[in-house]
């Protein structure tokens, strides 16, 4: 790799961290926007049962999560040697390709299909992103370079998301959406004109790659991380008509209340990144406990502006708490296999959203009103937590419990 100035480095780096700020906007924005997409695609349903059809548009958060969940562990093994800046050009493309089909989508079956598109290179690209901002960081700041590109994804939630929902609010989603994909496209060519080739030789295999899928405590670790962060998503997911419909507040406030989402997701993630490297058990066990109290205290509360406000900011910090600290446990559990570790974290997270949304809008449209998914979240918290201990207790007799200090790669 050649020799780069401050100045060169900074933006290559900063390039990297704005495709993370990208994909949070992709994935998050429409939670703010559901009414308007349901609004607009499912028009004959909206007119008669408006929750059933916000609940169905809810799918459009699964069928992007259910991109990401085949794309990231199919992508990490088919191209283990593949150099990591083609790798992420390729990957940002098909954002931009995904996403604008999203935008055009001329029906919610096509919707569908475009979001699934869109997720596909999800996992993959923090995976390849990461690997390489770790190697223009230099030796030893492996975790720094994921830590940056996951940067991006959490400022996105703080900043971008309110801003893109303002805006799709203000003049209609599509064009949300395509200024989602004009900030992937954006992203794409500052890559290829910054960031520099890397030539180094890419450590990894097919074969190496895929063995990681054998290990039962990665699968054990996974469906954890999949049942249990899907609380999360089962609240967040139904934010906006949450904010409008049980709170009373206009629909103004709803990029307020994802700005108080993206707080607490940094807060919470911070926080869940210091914690795992001191003792990875007891963070996610614990995680796993306050993420069960939040949701209960939510539902309580969140019936007024104020608790609501202070209902997404704890149950959002207590989310992403259990982020750094699930992922650091499946790239523990998957040695060798860096990056499918990585792409199974993001799989699993994402399995994650597919699954809160699709529970949360099934309470939903069954008539128990927008707060029943905190109901959900709380069984789905006790689940997640059970599968931990377990999972932990099962690896005590091998010495290989993660007590160890670990480098994050949040």
């Amino acid at each position: 790799m050649e020799q780069l100035t401050p100045l060169r480095r900074f933006g290559a780096l900063f390039a990297l961290a704005l495709g993370g700020f990208a994909v949070g906007l992709t994935e998050f924005v429409v939670m703010g926007l559901l009414p308007d997409i349901a609004r607009d695609l499912l028009p004959e349903q909206y007119a008669t049962d408006r929750e059933a059809a916000i609940a169905r548009t809810g799918w459009l958060i699964s069928a992007y999560a259910l991109g990401v969940v085949a794309g990231a562990p199919t992508i990490a093994a088919l191209t283990a040697r593949v150099q990591r800046k083609p790798l992420v050009l390729g990957l940002l493309g098909l954002f931009v390709v995904g996403t604008a089909a999203s935008a055009l989508a001329p029906s919610f079956e096509w919707a569908l299909l475009a979001r699934f598109i869109g997720g596909i290179p999800h996992g993959a690209y923090f995976g390849a992103a990461g690997l390489l901002a770790s190697r223009l960081l230099g030796p030893g700041a492996h975790a720094k370079g994921f830590s940056l590109v996951i940067a991006g994804l959490t400022v996105s939630n703080v900043v971008g998301v309110p801003a893109i929902t303002y805006l799709g609010q203000a003049t209609d989603w599509r064009v949300a959406y395509l200024a989602v994909a004009a900030a992937f496209a954006l992203t794409l060519f500052a890559v290829l004109a910054i960031v520099p080739p890397v030539t180094s030789t890419v450590i990894g295999s097919p074969r190496a790659e895929l063995g990681s899928l054998r290990s039962g405590q990665v699968w054990l670790t996974a469906l954890a991380a999949a049942i249990g962060f899907s609380a999360f998503m089962a609240i967040y997911t139904y934010a906006a008509p949450m904010t409008t419909s049980v709170a009373g507040l206009s629909e103004s406030a709803v990029p307020w209340v994802l700005a108080t989402a993206g707080l607490g997701m940094t807060v919470g993630n911070v926080l869940g990144g210091y914690s795992a490297d001191r003792d990875l058990p007891r963070s996610m066990t614990g995680g796993f406990v306050a993420l069960l109290l939040a949701g209960a205290v939510f539902w309580v509360i969140a019936r007024n502006p104020v608790g609501l406000f202070v209902g997404v900011f704890l149950v959002s910090a207590c989310g992403l708490f259990l982020a750094p600290a699930l992922q650091a446990r499946l790239i523990q559990v998957a040695p060798g296999a860096l990056l499918m570790g990585a792409a199974l974290s993001q799989s699993a997270m994402n399995t994650a959203n597919s699954l809160g949304a699709w529970l949360g809008g099934l309470v939903i449209a069954g008539g128990f009103g927008y707060l029943s998914p905190a109901v959900v979240a709380v069984v789905l918290s006790a689940v997640g937590l059970g599968l931990t201990v377990f999972t932990f207790n099962s690896q005590k007799n091998n010495g290989r419990v993660g007590h160890q200090a670990y480098e994050s790669v949040q």
